[in-house]
């Protein structure tokens, strides 16, 4: 696909006034790894749009209905399918966010497309063109996660496989590159690159903080550096950021290692909008 046919960087709107303040500042995809409950995911919410609304900052709910890729068989995946996704639908009816949650198979993307506004391909599975093209044919914004294994600019034909099918809206999301056995790494350069390919690019900041294969078979990770990291997106930048939370990590039932601590959260995007002002 050539640069003549592709769309403008920020193709994408939720509603009145969304697309202007994303222009001149950056959106934010934030919740919960996973749906664990229906009054957890409905705190989390509030404290973030009361928190986005003050800062100006578009926000797009985001929580996994269902956790595919578990190290373990004993491993926590979910509430239920429908259960989960009704949440996720009251999310958006209570507090008039977009949401945005994982599928893992083409059979899920109408099923999950019923309740939410965005269709996310996790990193492992982003080289999967049936998946891609049923996400593509719901008509719903795809968010296509980077592979650990792919230089950024192969995300390329990632996005072709959606935008070929018929659907334009799709974002990139940068979450780390795979460097040794039980690490990642984030290499700032891809951001700008993957922005060539005309669509909005978002930093996955607590995934790409993962310590992956760990020998208890629960991955690790890195808090501590979430703020670092995400001011480096900014800087370099990311038009969105992608950031788990939960209210206490410790007892979260999947990525908890990763995930920023709620009362954490404001702190952390003033500086971010900050930069944001600063560089612009």
């Amino acid at each position: 696909m050539n640069n003549k046919t592709r769309v403008a960087p920020f193709p994408l709107s939720f509603g009145e006034g969304w697309g202007e303040a994303v222009s001149s500042s950056f959106f934010l995809l934030a919740g919960p790894c996973v749906i664990e409950g229906e009054d957890m995911a409905m705190r989390i919410a509030e404290r973030i749009v009361t928190i986005t609304d003050k800062l100006r900052i578009p926000y797009v709910f985001k929580g996994s209905y269902r956790k595919a890729n578990r190290s373990r068989l004993d491993s926590f995946t979910g509430i239920g399918d429908e259960k989960a996704l009704k949440v996720l639908e009251k999310v958006n009816k209570t507090f008039g966010v977009p949401t945005v949650t994982d599928i893992h198979a083409p059979h899920e993307a109408t099923m999950a497309a019923e309740y939410v506004d965005v269709l996310q391909i996790p990193a492992f599975l982003c080289r999967q063109t049936d998946l891609l093209v049923a996400a593509a044919d719901t008509g719903k914004i795809v968010n296509i996660k980077k592979g650990q294994f792919l230089a950024p600019m192969a995300m390329q034909f990632a996005v072709d496989k959606v935008v070929e099918a018929g659907n334009p809206n799709v974002m990139i999301t940068e979450r780390g590159t795979t460097f040794g056995y039980q690490d990642l790494v984030v290499d700032y350069r891809g951001i700008p690159e993957m922005r060539t390919i005309g669509y909005p690019v978002i930093l996955d900041v607590t995934h790409s903080l993962q310590k992956p294969n760990q020998t208890s078979g629960v991955t690790g990770g890195m808090p501590e550096l979430i703020e670092t990291v995400a001011k480096a997106g900014i800087a370099v930048g990311a038009d969105g950021i992608f950031i788990e939370t939960h209210e206490n990590p410790a007892v979260a039932k999947s990525d908890g290692a990763n995930m920023l601590k709620l009362d954490l959260f404001e702190d952390l995007l003033v500086k971010l909008v900050r930069i944001r002002e600063a560089i612009k």
